[in-house]
């Protein structure tokens, strides 16, 4: 028998990069079925992707127009001149997604050629728009539109400059027109010369402020879930994003898998629709690891200044936090405790002196001799007394309902008098061994990593143990005691205990 399986090509291009990520047309018709679907029954709904690689949006978008403006415009051809002229419009990322898109879109890289399905246009890109843009440098050397570093993106001509149109140029130069719907699946990062992963520049959220400028009926957009509790450069984006009561629906992906099979994500992904008229609560859709999806109505700040993904999570947070109690927070350093800046091995010795260091050095966590000639400048006071040292990076430990169970954090080292940590630790200060024991003792406690988890992105902040209660530690504590303590349910106990797995 001869086969007739025709794949999608859409299904099958290889990501750009892992800032730049191909939506498929399955997850691009999830985004598209959030919206009210009469907008595809009307000849005058205007789309735009102000962020176009493959134009995945734009030819799911005209496909359902297709079908629901059959009765209005019967003509086939009418039909289609009509949607591609005047409903479908891009603004690619590049050269090369331009001419990807066009080729999805009107399965020609020439909108007026031969091969294109309309011949309405009198012109070659169509309403897929590019021009290559420049970087609009200050005196940091920045740029004022994303933040990319002049010594990173300062390039000839040869090469592509990632001055994103859509945020580098006021849209009314580019599409002098109101928009219905605003969809897209933006360029997530750019290297800011020091950092890769969560440690590089976001940039997706100039998109998404950008499109609201814009001011369209309805946005949907797909982006990395790690605004929810932090990251480089999102603090204010976060606070926009929580206290913006026209967010209608939102899903959230534990595992960016779900979503990009082939890419990795951390922290997930989660995308969501913007509704102007609006105004309210916002349905939450957690998809769980497992596959399990949790469903819940609530306001996107109820958690305070970050995002609770789980609404189990957020029932916990607010019974703890109702017994007004100082936070963990206020014992942990801020990064890098001592403000030994640089290479480590500028301050290191094999030989004895009388201080020693916790470190990373040779690949390996070890502890050496500090040398006679360093002098610290920061936390002193803390040099002579007992302390503990926890990791600031801890990513195989996991997150909270990713994986589950997660450790969520490494165990903690004990810091005698006279001993200090690189910056690859945050310190936790104490008054003396019994109580640093018992501080340690808590850390392993399911339920302190729990609270902390509430906070954990990736590299872990003083900021991120601030959802963790202070206790008394002239004694020790159990996770049976912290439980009756905070008068949790028995449903509640079993879900910590699901999510955080033994300390090993």
């Amino acid at each position: 028998m001869k086969n007739t399986y025709s794949p999608d090509i859409l299904n099958c291009l290889a990501n750009l990069s892992s800032d730049e990520v191909f939506t498929s047309p399955e997850l691009a018709n999830r985004m598209l079925d959030l919206l009210p679907q009469e907008l595809f029954r009307s000849s005058r709904t205007r789309f735009l992707d102000p962020c176009a690689k493959s134009s995945v949006f734009l030819r799911e978008i005209a496909k359902r127009l297709l079908v629901g403006l059959e009765a209005e415009i019967p003509g086939l051809q009418q039909r289609i001149d009509h949607i591609m002229t005047k409903q479908v419009f891009g603004i690619a990322c590049t050269d090369l997604t331009a001419e990807m898109s066009r080729r999805t879109l009107y399965c020609s890289k020439h909108a007026d050629g031969q091969y294109s399905v309309t011949e309405a246009f009198k012109n070659d890109a169509g309403n897929v728009w590019y021009q290559r843009c420049r970087h609009t440098w200050n005196a940091q050397g920045r740029c004022e539109c994303c933040g990319a570093s002049k010594g990173e993106y300062l390039r000839t001509d040869s090469h592509e400059s990632y001055a994103y149109p859509f945020i580098h140029k006021p849209i009314k130069e580019i599409f002098n027109m109101q928009f219905d719907v605003i969809i897209g699946n933006p360029p997530y990062q750019m290297s800011d010369g020091g950092g890769t992963g969560s440690s590089a520049m976001p940039i997706y959220q100039y998109f998404v402020r950008q499109a609201k400028k814009v001011n369209p009926v309805y946005l949907v957009m797909i982006m990395p879930s790690r605004w929810m509790t932090g990251g480089k450069h999102l603090d204010d984006f976060r606070e926009e994003m929580l206290s913006d009561k026209h967010i209608q629906i939102l899903h959230d992906y534990m595992n960016a898998g779900d979503c990009f099979p082939q890419v990795q994500i951390e922290g997930g992904v989660c995308y969501f629709m913007r509704n102007s008229h609006h105004n309210g609560k916002c349905k939450v859709y957690l998809h769980q690891s497992d596959g399990n999806i949790m469903e819940s109505e609530r306001f996107l700040d109820d958690g305070g200044d970050i995002m609770i993904r789980d609404a189990n999570v957020l029932s916990i947070l607010q019974k703890v936090q109702s017994a007004n109690e100082q936070s963990f927070a206020s014992i942990v350093s801020k990064r890098n405790p001592f403000n030994l800046i640089g290479d480590i091995a500028n301050y290191v010795t094999t030989n004895a002196t009388t201080r020693k260091i916790l470190c990373r050095y040779g690949g390996k966590r070890q502890v050496l001799y500090l040398k006679e000639d360093v002098s610290i400048t920061r936390n002193v006071e803390a040099i002579s007394k007992y302390k503990l040292f926890v990791s600031k990076a801890d990513g195989a430990a996991g997150q909270l309902g990713n994986p589950i169970p997660a450790r969520i954090i490494g165990k903690s080292e004990l810091g005698e008098p006279n001993m200090i940590c690189s910056e690859t630790f945050l310190c936790i200060f104490t008054h003396s061994k019994s109580e640093a024991i018992y501080i340690s003792d808590y850390m392993k406690t399911k339920f302190f990593r729990f609270m902390l988890g509430i906070r954990k992105n990736k590299n872990m902040t003083h900021e991120t143990y601030l959802f963790v209660p202070m206790q008394d530690f002239s004694h020790p504590w159990t996770d049976e005691m912290l439980y009756k303590k905070y008068g949790l349910d028995d449903k509640e106990i079993a879900f910590i205990e699901s999510m955080i797995r033994p300390m090993e």
